[in-house]
């Protein structure tokens, strides 16, 4: 079916670009797709496309190659294929084009060329990537969106823990896509949660379940060191030498707190929401950094750098 799929794509896209009746021979000839050994194989398989196409609603028709009409081609009218041109304006045209690029779907990135036939990019938009990866299977965003805007309770397994959430809202940070709000165990309590290492995630009960606070920030709420987003709850004590102090702190978020002694080391407190990627920044720091407490957290990493886990 694939191949079905291609290589009428294939024959679709050579139409679209010839621009004036082609052939059944020039089909066979230069349309990937069509190499048949023999004219019946190949008028079977042309005969089954043309009737997708047709199928899809592309308009193919015959018309004359010559003005004699002596011989006949293929040929998508433009007047009945081509969209209206929309009119968007300079704004709506980058609007659209940051949308697509906002989003991978099956780690593919979205290209430019559907917004050139909208009119263009405007000028001082970059082609950068502002891409997050959302692999194979876009549908916990769907239903994480569909948990925000419904005001609907999120269900989800995380950190081999069921949650049971209220999405307040979800932000885009680093490449992630994080959902945000409270659980329902303890609704004071503001967490963030990778959706890429979430489970499944359904939305459950009625609409209007929860009312968000009306000055909370989904964006504020996301932390800005990748540590503080995940589910554990802990204050981390590291000890940093002179000669890494500087790099440290350039991590650090805001939620740390720094004591600084006369040799230049730093003391730092800062909260550990998710431990394996805090280790994993610490051990970076190869000998310079020395983890203090909590006691199971030190005792995590020395284990993680001998080798024991």
């Amino acid at each position: 079916m694939q191949k079905v799929i291609e290589r009428s794509l294939n024959l679709l896209a050579f139409l679209l670009t010839a621009e004036r009746p082609v052939t059944a021979d020039e089909v066979r000839t230069t349309v990937a797709g069509y190499g048949q050994e023999s004219d019946e194989a190949f008028r079977r398989t042309f005969e089954r496309d043309k009737d997708l196409l047709r199928r899809l609603g592309v308009p193919l028709q015959l018309a004359p190659t010559d003005g004699w009409e002596v011989e006949f081609g293929y040929v998508i009218p433009g007047d009945e294929w081509a969209l209206d041109d929309p009119g968007l304006t300079d704004e709506e045209r980058t609007a659209v084009l940051l949308a697509a690029q906002a989003v991978r779907f099956g780690g593919e990135a979205s290209g430019a060329d559907a917004l050139f036939k909208l009119g263009g990019a405007p000028s001082g938009v970059g082609g950068e990537p502002l891409a997050a990866d959302l692999g194979l299977d876009a549908g916990r965003l769907e239903a994480a969106y569909r948990g925000v805007s419904e005001r609907r309770v999120a269900a989800f397994q995380y950190s081999d823990r069921q949650r049971r959430v209220l999405p307040y809202g979800l932000v885009h940070r680093r490449g992630h896509w994080y959902l945000v709000g409270p659980e329902t165990a303890d609704r004071a309590l503001i967490k963030a949660f990778r959706l890429d290492r979430a489970g499944l995630l359904t939305v459950e009960g009625t609409a209007d379940a929860f009312i968000r606070p009306e000055d909370f920030d989904p964006a504020v709420a996301i932390p800005q060191a990748p540590w503080e987003a995940g589910a554990d709850d802990l204050v981390a004590t590291v000890r940093f030498d002179q000669r890494v102090s500087w790099l440290a702190e350039r991590s650090l978020s805001p939620a740390a707190s720094i004591e600084r002694t006369t040799d230049g080391s730093i003391t730092v407190k800062t909260p550990v929401a998710a431990r394996e990627v805090f280790i994993g920044w610490i051990i970076g720091f190869d000998d310079a950094a020395e983890v203090l407490g909590p006691p199971q957290l030190r005792t995590e990493f020395i284990d993680r750098v001998q080798g024991v886990a």
